[in-house]
């Protein structure tokens, strides 16, 4: 059986534990080539791995080991289910048990939402996307509030995709608002359409990620798959749908009221944005702030929060993100102390 069998805990002076696997092939999976997944999860956790015969053993603080025996033992289990190990995987997995140590990874990293066309398997990576996918599941209107690269639009384009795949709607429709549609771009050629495709080009990008790009075409050319920009909306009533509007800070209160009043029968709708990058002038205020004021506690909505920590891109971004965070509190604080003066 793929699993750790037992542990022999040393005196508490030294420090370190041992776990032992009856599956050697198992253990050479856990421990990746040239033991490259035990030299990542050394370097997220401050201890020190050695692997001899069937046994590791964990050396370092007390806490950073106990962390240590439990992520040896979740991902054998999520190896032995089948799942290919990345080293992102462990990364994202020691956030996860240093947040909660009791979590069981295979209920997230196996939640399957997707498998695109190139046999690649999308599925949660957090705790907080685990709890999103769930809502969009279960809830009509889902909004999904947080940072860049916390996979806000990616898995709700991938649980559209997975529910257009089952039959469970006849549509999907993507949606963002250009802010720059009006003078900035007219001198540009073409009719409103071209003018604001560079701003649903993200939304083409995530869909050629889940699908070959003919499926996509053809699609779109049937209008099972529709991409536009938030005006078009204007007017319609959209039944049997999932529907998705992206940037969503970037709407005012009029367009957000009107979006939301656009879901028909049968139809989801998921609301992503950032309410820290918002492009609107200054007068204008974020239709997606006044939304989630106004619609806090409404019975059929759903607010998902995501933060820093759920940053599933490249592991600098987190820090860059705390970066200007840091950033813009020192600024609102040297603004409020010029002020009192």
């Amino acid at each position: 059986m793929a699993q750790a069998l037992s542990k022999h805990k040393n005196e508490p002076e030294r420090n370190s534990i041992q776990v032992s696997f009856d599956d050697n092939n198992l253990l050479q999976l856990l421990a990746g080539e040239r033991n490259a997944h035990l030299k990542t999860i050394e370097r997220q956790l401050e201890v020190k791995l050695h692997l001899r015969g069937n046994l590791v053993t964990v050396s370092g603080a007390r806490a950073d080991i106990e962390i240590g025996e439990r992520l040896l033992q979740e991902l054998s289990e999520l190896i032995r289910r089948g799942y290919p190990l990345y080293e992102s995987d462990i990364l994202f997995a020691v956030q996860i048990l240093r947040d909660n140590i009791n979590r069981r990874l295979v209920d997230i990293f196996l939640d399957q939402v997707f498998i695109g066309s190139n046999k690649k398997t999308i599925s949660p990576k957090s705790v907080k996307q685990k709890e999103y996918i769930e809502a969009i599941r279960g809830y009509d209107i889902v909004f999904g509030i947080g940072p860049a690269g916390t996979g806000k639009t990616y898995l709700a384009m991938a649980t559209a995709v997975a529910a257009l795949s089952k039959e469970l709607v006849r549509r999907i429709v993507l949606v963002r608002p250009a802010v720059e549609a009006g003078e900035k771009l007219g001198f540009l050629p073409g009719d409103l359409a071209e003018k604001v495709n560079p701003y649903l080009r993200p939304l083409y990008d995530a869909l050629h990620d889940m699908m070959d790009f003919e499926r996509v075409s053809n699609l779109i050319l049937r209008g099972v798959i529709e991409v536009a920009p938030l005006a078009f909306m204007r007017g319609r009533t959209l039944n049997d749908s999932f529907v998705i509007l992206d940037e969503a800070q970037n709407t005012t209160t009029e367009q957000m009221k009107m979006f939301l009043t656009r879901l028909g029968l049968g139809s989801k709708a998921v609301i992503t944005g950032d309410i820290t990058q918002i492009d609107l002038p200054e007068n204008k205020p974020s239709g997606l702030v006044e939304a989630i004021e106004l619609l806090q506690g409404v019975k059929g909505i759903r607010m998902v929060y995501f933060t820093k920590r759920d940053v599933v891109r490249h592991k600098l971004v987190q820090d860059i993100i705390e970066a200007y965070e840091k950033y813009e509190k020192g600024k609102s604080s040297t603004t409020r102390d010029a002020e009192r003066s």
